[in-house]
């Protein structure tokens, strides 16, 4: 089958319409990957054995460790092939994985080392191992980047204008002035917050035997400090955080904090998509045409933004296999049931689907400019905004009923310059300066301090 044919064929959309996505996800939460990565984590438990364990058999191979890390780091297509062959027999997926080391042993004439492939493991040692790794380097080598591109875009834009006033809307209906860089900075500093919340959760693991408890490995090797071994191998060999305390399996409880950071992320994502959309339904952005592309089926005029219409539809998809997941992964009967590993084979959908999502606001974005004419326009059109500053400039002098004056001049209506004008000239206890303010005041400029936030250095 063909890459057309297959992509045609696909039941997922990640995996056939965006398969994109599925090419650069596809290293880290594929059914492959997971493969590739309890290889990983059983020739490293093997080498941590040789390295750490005062053993005849253990230390006749410390001159012969490349040959053994060869295993994985030449993990093949063809490594896979076998490994599920092997896996049609035996019904299990990491005995599967023992297995093929061993054979691999074998051909390498080290048939006595077999004996400690997987020594002391239960099966969710090597799984929950491996699912942190490919947490940790999908996030590191693709989400994050492409969420850092999401924020650096905000950044770019709020710089290049900051001085592009426009009029705000509260409740959907006009308000205080604002900039479009302002307004961008604001997503700018929501989306780098988002991620420095995920980067800063601790990816655990555990290595700590059937009920979490060391018993097998504690048995054959009884004067070891397997509590600290283990703790060691994990951060050491693995190179993820050490989780003291389980069951049978990892609690999962990072993974959730991790989805649900990803959920923010994508909530702060729609929600700049809806003002988009909105601001694009109002003209303040221009989209701009490609040539070939068609807008609708039967009117020639349209221009959509479908790209940000289909970021919002695939946050809610990742949004609600996030939910899912992180409903589901910290329950488990007693010392363990399976439920947890079917679940877990889904979050590559969670990751896919928002990766997706970033795609398309930032495709959207590209096409747009800012409608500066527009903009221009309908703050000429708003004067009535002004009631803001000068009943706030007449509270300064004491005015008590400020707020109600202002409201019975402009409250349902359409104010002009000269309406403003007029009044500003009947407030004789102004100093000149003051009064000078507000006369000089428009629309455009009563944007505050908008444009230096729009381009301030803010620390998170």
């Amino acid at each position: 089958m063909n890459k057309l044919e297959f992509e045609s064929m696909a039941l997922c959309p990640l995996d056939g319409r965006y398969s994109a996505i599925q090419a650069a996800l596809g290293p880290y939460f594929s059914e492959y990957a997971l493969v590739r990565y309890r290889v990983h984590v059983e020739i490293q438990w093997l080498k941590f054995l040789i390295e750490n364990i005062e053993h005849p058999i253990l230390t006749n191979y410390h001159d012969r460790l490349a040959e053994i890390e060869a295993i994985d780091i030449q993990f093949d297509e063809a490594a896979f092939q076998r490994i599920k062959e092997i896996e049609a027999t035996t019904r299990h997926d990491v005995k599967a994985v023992e297995y093929y080391i061993d054979g691999r042993l074998e051909e390498l004439g080290y048939k006595d080392l077999i004996s400690f492939v997987h020594i002391g493991c239960t099966s969710e040692d090597i799984n929950n191992t491996s699912y942190g790794c490919m947490l940790r380097d999908g996030l590191a080598k693709v989400w994050l980047p492409k969420a850092k591109e999401v924020a650096a875009t905000m950044e770019k834009w709020a710089v290049e204008h900051q001085d592009d006033a426009m009029l705000a809307h509260t409740h959907g209906q006009p308000a205080t002035p604002t900039t479009i860089g302002k307004e961008f900075k604001v997503y700018a500093y929501r989306f780098q917050s988002s991620i420095e919340n995920i980067e800063n959760i601790q990816i655990k693991a555990k290595f700590n035997g059937a009920t979490g408890n060391y018993s097998a490995i504690l048995t054959a090797f009884p004067n070891e400090d397997w509590p600290a071994l283990a703790k060691r191998f994990v951060e050491d060999y693995l190179h993820l955080a050490f989780n003291p305390l389980t069951t049978q399996i990892e609690s999962h409880d990072y993974t959730c904090h991790i989805l649900d950071g990803i959920r923010h992320f994508n909530n702060v994502l729609v929600d700049f998509d809806v003002d988009m959309w909105l601001y694009i339904s109002m003209e303040y952005f221009k989209q701009i045409p490609v040539k070939g592309e068609v807008g609708s089926s039967t009117m020639p005029h349209k221009v959509n933004p479908i790209r940000f219409e289909n970021s919002e539809a695939n946050v809610d998809l990742s949004n609600h296999i996030c939910v899912a997941l992180s409903n589901k992964l910290p329950r488990s009967r007693m010392q363990r049931d399976l439920s947890d590993s079917s679940s877990q084979r889904n979050l590559g959908l969670a990751f896919g689907y928002s990766l997706q999502a970033m795609n398309e606001t930032l495709n959207g974005l590209a096409k747009c400019v800012v409608n500066k004419e527009k903009l221009a326009s309908d703050l000429n059109e708003k004067w009535e905004v002004l009631a803001e500053p000068i009943q706030t400039m007449l509270r300064k002098y004491g005015v008590p009923d400020a707020y109600d004056i202002l409201k019975s001049l402009t409250r349902g209506k359409n104010i002009s310059r000269e309406d403003i004008l007029a009044f500003a000239d009947q407030l004789d206890m102004l100093s000149s300066q003051d009064h000078q303010t507000l006369v000089e005041m428009t629309p455009a400029s009563y944007t505050g301090l908008a444009s230096e936030l729009a381009k301030k250095e803010i620390d998170h």
